[in-house]
Parts: structure tokens; C-alpha cells; sequence
């Protein structure tokens, strides 16, 4: 008997129930009109993947959702590549004095995205960033699973503070309210009705970009997410001088640093290519490229959070060696390098350290070494001491150990003597033997009789040549 498997039976349930509803079904081609069947039977039964709810976008999204849409788009864009990321939070904290369009030209050949190298206009937004790298990365992940789903999120947060009454126009930003665009085709809607009108947030002067300070969990309002609160990472305080609600630091000159802007109805970022080219004089793109995509050469080995992301950004994109190069990696170097590691631990020399983790481990073990020798110093003094007798020089150990030799063989040789001496002359070996009869014989008389009461001294025959009394 024939079994069938449990999509074939789902396929000719649903063209039954077609039949039975008086659908047309294609007779002139069966094969077509089952696999389309059987395509929309799979596509309903193979939910969407979700990586992040609503509730976890609102969560981490809250910190960022009132920039002005220009650097939102630059902070989006970066996220994507927290590694990068991380390295300019460090080189922002060690060169504290720069910012604005000279900063990002001081990194135009570190080997960061180009919407990294942006950020470091901004020092005060590179100290909140450089807080939380896992929150860096799960907003970059979130971005690239579910770019719609994050706009949204940004939006329903806009609304919720313009409800609330703290999001307002003033000297360092303009607030608008635009038409909201139809959604994308095929895309995906997370709320259940949609937004009516979309919140636009734009620097007052183009040039000058001002990085607002709040608190997420008072300037919304009440939070609709109690087990969600929102991530808070105030910057330093010499950034914003004074505690309002709702603070705007020192304004920064941008020039052309900032290149991108978000797209509300795409759900994606928008590239003003003129602008990038003009500014990433090393880094040139097409004039067709004005949507952002994300580059995986760039991402230097962080895993991607869903299994859409792994399967698309996973393998090296093209041009992924042309950006080794550029950090100057080769393969006759490192072969160079591999080499000379070797020879040095073959003499005993220890290598560089491979991380940062395992030179910190060296230097504290270094230092708990140091910490135990003034308390090892008689141990180090005995120690010195042997030494400088085993590195005496060889010729007096050979003569030492040729004065061993010699005293045991003088020994030897005496007892030899006293071992065979009698046997060339028996009278006098007979007399000895009578001498020592003789005295042990009086050695077994009473004390009285052998010496006056005076005490005898004898050799014990115990070892150790002690003496008994």
C-alpha cells in the first residue's frame, strides 16, 4: 500500500476544497496549478521570522529615536558593524579634543566603515555608544532582520514623546509631521492600524548638528512596556552642562560628514551620493548606489544574529580582499611572521602577546612575581649561593673529585693490608690472637678486680661511633 506524506496530503486538501467551493482549477495543466498550490500551502504554514518584539525594539530603540533623522540614519548604519564601532569609541576617547567634519578627516585610512568613520564628529554620542556593545549590536542585527519593524519602532516612540509634550521645534531642530507613505510592496506591518502621519526631525541648520540628551523613561511618558524599560545611557555630564529634560549640547560642524537620511516609506536608508563621494574621496560609489546595503567585508567576523542575515551576509562579500589590502595584510607577511614566532619559541623566547586579554594576564602574573621576591629574599640568597658553587670552574671539581678518588683508594688499600699482613707472618698472628684472648677474658671478671672501681671505656657496638658509659 502506498503512503503519501503530509504536504501531499495539504495539497489535495486544499484542491478539494477548491473544488468544492467551485474554484476554477486548470485542467489543461495539473502539475502548474498543484505546485502553485503547494508553494502558498508552504509559504502559510512557514511563519516569518521574528528576531526582536515590539516590546524589545521599543526597548533599545529609545535611546536614539529623537536624533535628528540624519544621524539616526548614520547611527543605524554603523550599528551594523559593531566592531568598528568599538575601535571608535577608543580612538575617540584618545584624541578627546576632536570633533566635527576635522575629526572624521583624521580617520579618512582607518579601515572602518565610512559610516563609523562619521561618528567620530560626534565624541559625546560615541561615549554613549561605547556603554553598551552588545546594545550596539543587537541594534545593528535588529536593523538588518527587520529594518521595517525598526522604523516603526522609531515612530511610535516619536509619537509617544510628541504626545507627552517633549518633542518640540526650538534653535537646534525642526519637528514636522509629513503624509505617511503606503507601505512598501510586500512589506510587513507591525502595528495594527497604520500610522496616519510620520514625525520628521531635521537639524535647524543643515551644517550644524546639535545630539540631543534625555531620559527614555521620563520624556515618553508612561512606558507601555513595564518589563521592558528603556535602555538609558546618559553621556558624560561636561557635554551638557545643567539637568532640562530635554538638553542639546554644543553644536558640532559637520560638512559633508553626515551622508545619509532615513527612507519612512522604504524602510531603508537613502544614500546622497554626491555628498558621500565629495566627502569619501577614497572611497568613491556609483551614482545608482544611493540605497544603503550593508557590507559583511566590513563586519570583521561578528556573527549574525538571525539565519536570513547568516545566509545572506555569512560568506565574504566581492571585495572583501581588496579591503585586506588596504589594511595591509598579505600573505608573505604573515607567512614572515608565523616563521619568526616559531624560531623564537624554539629559543625560548616568548612571543608577542595574540590579544589584549593575554598581555594583561602576562603583566599581572609579572607583577605577582615582583610582589613575592622581597619576601623569598634568604631563599633568592641560597639560591645565589648554590649557584656560585655549581659555577665554580671544572678544574677545581676535577681535583675534588679526584681527592675522593684517591682517599677511598688509599682505604682500600690499608685495609687490604690489615686484612692479609698476618699471613706472611703466623707467629705473630698467633700472639695477636693470644694478646686479644687474653683480654677478654678479663673484661668478664667482676669490677672490682680489673680496675679499682675506675670506669672502663669501650667502642659500642652500636653504629654511629657513639660512646657508652
Amino acid at each position: 500500500m502506498r503512503t503519501y506524506g503530509p504536504r501531499f496530503l495539504a495539497v489535495m486538501l486544499l484542491v478539494s476544497a477548491a473544488g468544492a467551493h467551485g474554484s476554477p482549477v486548470t485542467r489543461t495543466s495539473p502539475s502548474l496549478s498543484v505546485a502553485a498550490i503547494a508553494q502558498s500551502a508552504t509559504a502559510a504554514s512557514t511563519p516569518a521570522e521574528k528576531t526582536f518584539s515590539n516590546e524589545e525594539l521599543d526597548q533599545m530603540m529609545a535611546q536614539v529615536a529623537l536624533y535628528p533623522d540624519s544621524l539616526l540614519a548614520q547611527v543605524l548604519m554603523a550599528s551594523t558593524y559593531p566592531g568598528d564601532v568599538a575601535d571608535a569609541v577608543k580612538w575617540s576617547k584618545a584624541h578627546p579634543d576632536a570633533k566635527g567634519e576635522a575629526a572624521v578627516k583624521q580617520v579618512a585610512n582607518e579601515a572602518w566603515d565610512p559610516s563609523v568613520q562619521s561618528l567620530v564628529a560626534f565624541p559625546q554620542l560615541l561615549a554613549v555608544l561605547g556603554q553598551d556593545p552588545s546594545w550596539v549590536q543587537k541594534m545593528g542585527d535588529a536593523f538588518l532582520a527587520q529594518p521595517e519593524a525598526v522604523m516603526d519602532s522609531v515612530q511610535r516612540l516619536r509619537r509617544q514623546a510628541e504626545a507627552a509634550g517633549n518633542l518640540k521645534s526650538n534653535e537646534q531642530q525642526k519637528v514636522t509631521t509629513q503624509p505617511a507613505p503606503p507601505p512598501a510592496a510586500g512589506a510587513t506591518t507591525t502595528t495594527t492600524q497604520p500610522a496616519s502621519q510620520t514625525i520628521v526631525i531635521e537639524p535647524t541648520n543643515p551644517e550644524v548638528v546639535y545630539v540631543p540628551s534625555y531620559n527614555p523613561s521620563v520624556v515618553y511618558g508612561s512606558w507601555a512596556y513595564p518589563s521592558y524599560p528603556p535602555y538609558y545611557y546618559p553621556p558624560p555630564a561636561y557635554y551638557y552642562p545643567g539637568a532640562a529634560l530635554f538638553s542639546f549640547g554644543i553644536g558640532v560642524a559637520v560638512g559633508g560628514a553626515l551622508w545619509g537620511n532615513c527612507n519612512w516609506g522604504g524602510g531603508d536608508i537613502d544614500i546622497d551620493v554626491d555628498r558621500y563621494n565629495n566627502f569619501n574621496s577614497n572611497r568613491q560609489i556609483n551614482r545608482g548606489d544611493n540605497t544603503w546595503r550593508h557590507n559583511a567585508a566590513n563586519r570583521d567576523g561578528v556573527p549574525y544574529r538571525d539565519r536570513a542575515s547568516r545566509e545572506q551576509y555569512g560568506r565574504q562579500l566581492d571585495g572583501a580582499g581588496q579591503r585586506d589590502q588596504y589594511r595591509g595584510r598579505d600573505g608573505a607577511r604573515t607567512a614572515d611572521r608565523d616563521r619568526a614566532r616559531q624560531s623564537m619559541e624554539q629559543r625560548g623566547i616568548q612571543p608577542p602577546a595574540a590579544s589584549n586579554r593575554e598581555a594583561q594576564q602576562r603583566a599581572g602574573q609579572a607583577s605577582r612575581d615582583i610582589a613575592q621576591q622581597p619576601r623569598s629574599r634568604d631563599q633568592a640568597s641560597a639560591r645565589q649561593g648554590r649557584t656560585g658553587d655549581a659555577q665554580r670552574p671544572s678544574q677545581s671539581n676535577a681535583q675534588a673529585r679526584q681527592g675522593s678518588r684517591d682517599a677511598y683508594s688509599g682505604s682500600r688499600a690499608a685495609q687490604d693490608n690489615n686484612a692479609f699482613s698476618g699471613s706472611r707472618n703466623p707467629s705473630q698472628s698467633r700472639s695477636n690472637a693470644s694478646r686479644g684472648h687474653g683480654s677478654y677474658q678479663s673484661s668478664q671478671r667482676p669490677s672490682s678486680s680489673r680496675g679499682g672501681g675506675r670506669p672502663v671505656s669501650r667502642p659500642s657496638r652500636g653504629g654511629g661511633g657513639a660512646r657508652r658509659r
